[in-house]
């Protein structure tokens, strides 16, 4: 496989996708192969424990003509690091990630892209969620995660904690050696560093639709309680690095929303 450069670099990052992983891939293929752009695809599986890992040497196999390569962490190492490991690996001039489970369809990438290209440096999938009573509970933990976001670190972006983002590879490089949290947090962390750095960021609506098809890890008091704790911490982070007077994520320049 040619390391020339290539337009974009997709990063899919894996844990136990066995169930959806064939539909998935065959969006996200289809949605790639009608765009202009040349286009790498990067597996990182993050320790699955089903045949994800089987699929995916099957997939590649199968798809030969196609740029794709894989990291197999023997690990759990978390979803930023896994990302990361797969953004250092690409060669593509912008670079980005999607949540496998197509929750966010793969039909937002375009628009993510072209964003990059009229002068974003960061791109993100602004999620809008279909309203469901099933899922209330994880509705009212995103919406009051945002909100405590916005309250501690001053931000006025919407979603920092979708998965699914893109980058110009050459502004991401010099994020990822700074980013303290290799798990979920990467997400917000990443965005938040962005942003102080006054990096220009594209927050582009998409349709969230809940999957209740996969089982859900999710326990309501525990995980809000480790989402304030970890915003605290890194609100304490940067109030050290920038001074407490940096006002939140404003201090350079505000995000754009596109």
């Amino acid at each position: 496989m040619s390391n020339d450069a290539v337009d974009l670099g997709l990063v899919l990052a894996c844990y136990n996708e066995a169930p959806h992983f064939a539909q998935s891939m065959h969006e996200i293929l289809r949605t790639l192969d009608d765009t202009r752009w040349s286009y790498e695809i990067i597996f990182v599986d993050d320790g699955s424990q089903d045949d994800t890992r089987a699929q995916i040497d099957a997939y590649i196999a199968a798809h030969s003509q196609q740029r794709m390569r894989r990291i197999f962490h023997e690990r759990n190492t978390g979803r930023g690091g896994a990302v990361s490991d797969g953004f250092r690996t690409s060669a593509a001039t912008v670079v980005g990630y999607i949540d496998i489970d197509l929750e966010v369809h793969a039909r937002y990438i375009p628009a993510c892209v072209r964003a990059i290209h009229e002068g974003a440096d960061i791109a993100t999938a602004w999620r809008i969620y279909k309203f469901y009573l099933r899922s209330l509970d994880r509705y009212l933990m995103s919406r009051g995660y945002h909100w405590l976001e916005r309250k501690l670190l001053g931000t006025r972006l919407h979603d920092t904690a979708t998965g699914y983002k893109f980058f110009r590879r050459d502004r991401l490089l010099p994020l990822l050696d700074e980013i303290a949290d290799q798990g979920w947090f990467w997400d917000t962390e990443v965005m938040v560093r962005g942003h102080l750095k006054g990096y220009q960021i594209a927050e582009i609506p998409a349709l969230f639709l809940r999957r209740f098809d996969k089982r859900s890890t999710v326990d309501g008091l525990r995980d809000s309680l480790v989402y304030f704790q970890r915003l605290l911490r890194f609100k304490r982070m940067i109030d050290k690095q920038y001074g407490a007077s940096h006002g939140g994520a404003t201090r350079d320049r505000p995000a754009e929303s596109r």
